[in-house]
């Protein structure tokens, strides 16, 4: 992704993986900004020094964690995005003053309508605060099966956000995702936000985008019956939005709170595996995984190299 994508031109997504180790891996390759989904994130990167430009791309109206993200901004630059007049207000009455018009590009979510975004534009600067640009997300075609359909439609999106960018100004235009990371050659963005090619699951996946999968669930075999085994990884370990987790030489045959029960592939015989032994479990939707766990344990072969804390976890 930083080849395609260099320094200032992506903005990593934390919401993926919430873990500032793999942010300052980040900031490694040459990235200084960062995008955020929740406050915790900001403060949390902050406290870690990790980061110069923090963008929250999401609309907040808690004084409470707008004032803490005020307090963050006194030593390092921050940037909320907005999409009406109140989260404009509630961000100016907090202290904060760097944000970012959240447009409506397609996906039925936050954002304010294209023709709308000058004169929100000029409200914010009439609270004297700095419109640094525009923002849109696209996830409502992050997962088109064919590569050309999903090309022409984020160029149709993306010709909203860009005559939005026209009338509010400022020098940036931020968009876009993993699955789109190559599809904005000729869009008018200027920052990529994506986080889960860090990671990757299996919903992303599907669309045979050139990033490894590098994070499991380890779960242990508990029980053993004629022709299914249970695991220990169950629905309050993982992501379960995107459907079924994916094991290696297994189908899911469903999942429970603390259980998932596995059947080997058909047509393949039964796995010597006994009670006790370990089974990568790999989710299909990271972002959510990863936040309901307190560590990731980085591994090389068998070898435990490192330990992490998925501190960016929680509100």
């Amino acid at each position: 992704m930083s080849l395609r994508h260099p320094g200032a031109k992506l903005r990593p997504h934390t919401k993926a993986h919430k873990c500032t180790q793999i942010a300052n891996l980040q900031q490694n390759y040459g990235h200084k900004t960062f995008t955020c989904a929740t406050p915790r994130e900001i403060i949390g990167m902050a406290a870690a020094g990790v980061g110069e430009d923090l963008l929250l791309a999401n609309e907040v109206v808690d004084h409470d964690r707008l004032s803490a993200l005020a307090k963050v901004s006194e030593n390092q630059r921050v940037t909320i995005a907005v999409d009406s007049e109140y989260t404009i207000q509630a961000a100016s009455h907090a202290g904060l003053r760097d944000v970012l018009i959240d447009i409506n590009v397609g996906l039925k979510r936050c954002g304010v309508a294209p023709e709308l975004a000058g004169q929100l534009a000029d409200f914010a600067r009439k609270q004297k605060m700095t419109v640094r640009g525009v923002m849109g997300y696209e996830g409502h075609l992050m997962m088109i099966d064919s590569h050309d359909k999903r090309k022409q439609r984020v160029s149709e999106s993306m010709q909203l956000l860009a005559r939005a960018a026209q009338d509010v100004g400022g020098e940036i235009i931020s968009a876009g995702g993993t699955g789109t990371f190559d599809l904005h050659d000729s869009t008018c963005i200027n920052e990529l936000q994506a986080g889960s090619y860090a990671l990757m699951d299996t919903h992303y996946a599907k669309l045979n985008l050139p990033f490894d999968q590098s994070c499991f669930v380890l779960g242990t075999i508990i029980s053993k019956s004629d022709g299914w085994l249970v695991i220990d990884v169950g629905l309050k370990s993982l992501g379960m939005d995107h459907g079924n987790p994916t094991i290696d030489g297994y189908d899911v045959m469903f999942c429970s709170d603390e259980h998932t029960t596995i059947v080997p592939n058909k047509g393949q015989a039964e796995t010597k595996v006994s009670v006790g032994d370990k089974l990568r479990v790999i989710p299909a939707h990271i972002d959510p995984t990863m936040a309901m766990h307190e560590m990731a344990f980085l591994v090389r072969g068998e070898e435990v190299i490192d330990a992490w804390s998925i501190d960016l976890r929680g509100w």
